[in-house]
């Protein structure tokens, strides 16, 4: 499949910080409403690409000319599906709004997207409310030296290998991390420059950042 250079945005439904919503005017990129994000998107004043969804959190189906409509009764949440979408269509990259903030199970249904994600050899991250949260699979991430705040870090699978942190108030090499372990929450930017790296599993990593700031500097995080 012919990998595209872009980034597919994922509009989810959650409200929070309409405000907040930066998405660069690059025609490689992909813009796709997922249900309510169509409402969001509307009130900003930005086109999407794709409208897709069951629609059951939005009053009226759009009436637009990349319309996908799904049954209310199906197996994947409609994050999930603009996901499969994107990647089908050659996207390596994704960012998610939206997706957090809102409904707690959603956030939770949202964070396992960001795992299938990187199963699929692809990077997303879920923005939103000054929060960045990614997760990456036997790969690493660079933070430049004026980050600040926190950073934690949790395993997706029963046991996250060789896990190194550089630059961080704790740092590490080679630690295995169990599923149930919190030992990584709540690590500190330094003024340093940070690596997080893992080498066998999958991590969840979160930090706190502005969105505008993270969207402009996304070159750093994107594969």
């Amino acid at each position: 499949m012919r990998s595209i250079k872009g980034i597919c945005y994922i509009i989810a439904a959650c409200k929070e910080q309409l405000n907040k919503i930066s998405i660069p005017s690059n025609d490689n990129n992909l813009i796709i409403a997922a249900d309510g994000g169509y409402d969001i998107l509307k009130e900003l004043s930005i086109a999407p690409d794709i409208v897709l969804g069951d629609f059951d959190s939005i009053d009226n189906i759009p009436n637009h000319k990349n319309l996908i409509k799904h049954p209310a009764e199906k197996d994947d949440t409609d994050t999930l599906l603009s996901f499969k979408l994107g990647l089908k269509k050659g996207y390596k990259n994704f960012v998610i709004y939206g997706g957090t903030g809102g409904r707690f199970d959603h956030t939770i249904a949202n964070v396992r997207t960001l795992s299938e994600i990187a199963d699929n050899d692809a990077r997303g991250f879920l923005v939103g409310n000054g929060t960045i949260i990614t997760v990456i699979k036997n790969s690493k991430l660079n933070f430049s030296s004026n980050m600040k705040g926190y950073l934690s870090i949790f395993a997706c699978d029963d046991k996250a290998r060789q896990i190194t942190l550089k630059g961080f108030k704790y740092n590490t090499e080679n630690l295995d991390l169990p599923y149930s372990s919190s030992l990584c929450v709540s690590n500190e930017f330094t003024g340093e420059e940070g690596e997080v790296s893992v080498n066998n599993g999958k991590i969840l990593v979160i930090w706190y950042d502005d969105e505008e700031a993270f969207i402009n500097n996304i070159s750093n995080f994107i594969i």
